[in-house]
């Protein structure tokens, strides 16, 4: 009788199965290191534009053509991820975000600056910024980590805006903005080993999600989806608000008699304080409906910043507004992100979460843009924190009607 051929060694598990929290340490690293220079954009504000005579509409545009880059770069960044694995999308965009930041350092016209703050950093933020991070998570790790990984995610981007606008402040004044810049490009390379956590073969993540759809056909899915056009259109409110609340913040607090300090504490306080808001938003998001969540954040930034620009200036009336408007800060991201791999799986994770992020860049493009512009021709920015407020309520309002179940997909024979 033959003898039986010896069976095959059963695949070892991947390294997101036998260490979860592992990979979710790694890639929070990979967040709070590449956001917290574009979260402390603001402070560089005021020295660059004094250094070169600019008007804030010119270091305004810079950083909003980095937004709007970065949104329409992430679902390229994203399809490419899905479809030839996560790290080299990683270690390209650290690459070019770091070479962003130091030519940022040396751009002595507005053409140079448009180029590196904004072309560069924003398509290398594109490629390495917590949506590919988040997108890694829902593919790798077991489902009961998902939600509470989204929110550590989003939590960590936020330590790295605790981190980096106090550090900036204080490096640019001991050792002067270039050399800060400089010092944070470096920094940018140490997403690279981290990456390597975060690898999955793209063959296994096609096998593992769900139906064989061609990237073109997901998208199409999507785009026909009610509830996903809902998503997207609230999220431009989140990257409108943010985007001009980073940016312009230092310099409005030094225009009401501020000390440029208590800006980048403001900014900082922001981070901490969304640390607690987007581990609350996971936690909460696997509680209650996702969509009467991000309503309540929506709404509730109205009143948040209504309240701030009513009230007086003072570091106390800062501070505090930093804290509230950092527990509403990415809390959007977690219910954001786990509705779209509610509607659609996570085969297509990064793509079409990437989509929605492109509405949020958009918003935060002309958060920047109009904040810099409107502030040179009225010479204040209270136009744009009132349009803030109306767009608050609009997300508030447009996120309710969203159906929160799987897409309706026509059985294969």
């Amino acid at each position: 009788m033959p003898a039986s051929a010896p069976s095959a060694p059963a695949p070892r598990p991947s390294l997101a199965a036998r260490a979860p929290l592992f990979v979710v340490l790694c890639g929070c690293m990979i967040a709070m290191l590449t956001f917290g220079p574009r979260a402390s954009s603001g402070i560089f504000l005021l020295p660059m534009t004094h250094e070169y005579g600019w008007g804030r509409d010119t270091f305004g545009l810079a950083i909003a053509i980095q937004n709007l880059l970065w949104g329409v770069g992430t679902p390229f960044a994203g399809a490419v991820a899905d479809r030839f694995g996560i790290v080299r999308v990683l270690c390209v965009g650290a690459l070019l975000y770091a070479l962003g930041l130091v030519a940022m350092a040396y751009a002595s016209t507005p053409g140079t600056l448009h180029l590196s703050a904004g072309v560069m950093v924003g398509f290398g933020l594109s490629g390495c910024s917590f949506n590919i991070v988040l997108a890694a998570f829902g593919k790798l790790l077991p489902e009961r980590w998902r939600p509470l990984a989204f929110g550590a995610g989003t939590a960590a981007g936020s330590f790295g805006q605790f981190l980096f606008p106090p550090l900036a402040a204080g490096l640019i004044g001991t050792i002067g903005w270039q050399e800060t810049l400089t010092i944070f490009g470096i920094a940018m390379l140490l997403v690279m080993p981290f990456a390597f956590a975060l690898a999955n073969p793209a063959a296994a993540t096609s096998r593992a999600n769900g139906p064989q759809q061609s990237i073109g056909e997901a998208l199409g899915e999507a785009l026909r989806h009610p509830s996903y056009i809902l998503l997207v259109l609230g999220f431009f409110t989140c990257g409108f608000q943010l985007a001009f609340v980073t940016t312009h913040l230092p310099a409005y607090l030094t225009d009401r008699g501020l000390s440029v300090t208590v800006g980048g504490w403001t900014l900082a306080v922001i981070g901490l304080a969304n640390m607690v808001g987007s581990l609350s938003a996971g936690w909460m998001s696997m509680r209650m409906p996702k969509r009467w969540l991000l309503a309540a954040i929506y709404f509730a930034r109205g009143i948040a910043i209504a309240a701030f620009v009513l009230l007086p200036a003072s570091p106390v009336t800062s501070i505090g507004f930093g804290i509230v408007l950092g527990l509403l800060w990415l809390s959007t991201v977690p219910p954001t992100s786990g509705l779209v791999m509610l509607m659609f799986g996570t085969r297509y994770l990064a793509m079409l979460y990437g989509f929605a992020f492109f509405s949020h860049q958009v918003g935060g493009f002309l958060g920047v843009w109009l904040g810099g512009l409107l502030y040179e021709r009225l010479g204040s920015y209270d136009f744009v924190w009132w349009l803030a407020v109306a767009l608050s309520f609009a997300s508030a309002a447009i996120n309710l009607p969203i159906v929160e179940r799987p897409v309706a997909r026509p059985q294969a024979a």
